[in-house]
């Protein structure tokens, strides 16, 4: 089914093409308001523009005759690769929200971190949805793991949401370190599917 296979490569693309915005903004909002939350986000931005970036590789051995072994056996090495970098996050989350919460540090209002996590809240479960149609259609597991990714990113980026947005409004200082952790489960949970080498590596 080429054509199933060409909106595919179409999804993943935007996908990561989002994801690295999405990156770079909550990176750079993040340090300029000293966010736990923010900073978590961005960088499982990054770890899910490597899952992208795998499916888009799959898919374009694909196009090119490449044999399903080989396909295979390079998606099994990067599942374990991610899974190692999901629980590094998790570690970095837990440490350094729980050092602000023993400090009582606040984070300054960010706009842009706010803007940000409203727009994926929007955009990530269309494309997640999008992917999960075409991942049956095509009976792909690796499309279908990496569309179960793009579905926790948009509740991580509810959790942001809702964790800058009281800290913004009421000056709930707790509530960014508190929506930092509340992203650990889902961050542990993707790195041992990954490290295990389960087909919802991300």
């Amino acid at each position: 089914m080429p054509d199933l296979k060409r909106i595919a490569l179409r999804l993943v693309a935007a996908t990561l093409a989002y994801n690295v915005i999405e990156a770079v903004v909550a990176l750079w909002a993040g340090a300029e308001a000293d966010s736990v939350a923010l900073l978590g986000f961005g960088l499982d931005s990054v770890i899910e523009c490597s899952a992208s970036a795998v499916v888009l590789w799959r898919f374009s051995l694909e196009f090119r005759g490449a044999g399903g072994p080989a396909i295979e056996r390079a998606e099994h090495r990067v599942h374990r690769f991610i899974g190692g970098t999901f629980l590094a996050l998790a570690l970095y989350v837990v440490a350094d929200a729980g050092l602000t919460l023993w400090r009582r540090e606040a984070p300054e209002a960010s706009v842009p971190g706010i803007l940000l996590a409203a727009a994926s809240v929007i955009v990530m479960p269309v494309l997640a949805w999008r992917k999960l149609r075409v991942a049956a259609a095509l009976g792909s597991g690796s499309l279908r793991a990496e569309a179960k990714e793009t579905l926790v990113c948009s509740l991580l980026s509810l959790a942001l949401l809702v964790g800058l947005g009281a800290n913004a409004l009421w000056g709930a200082w707790w509530a960014d370190p508190a929506a930092a952790l509340a992203m650990v489960p889902w961050i542990v949970k993707e790195g041992l599917e990954g490290i295990r080498g389960g087909c919802g590596c991300g």
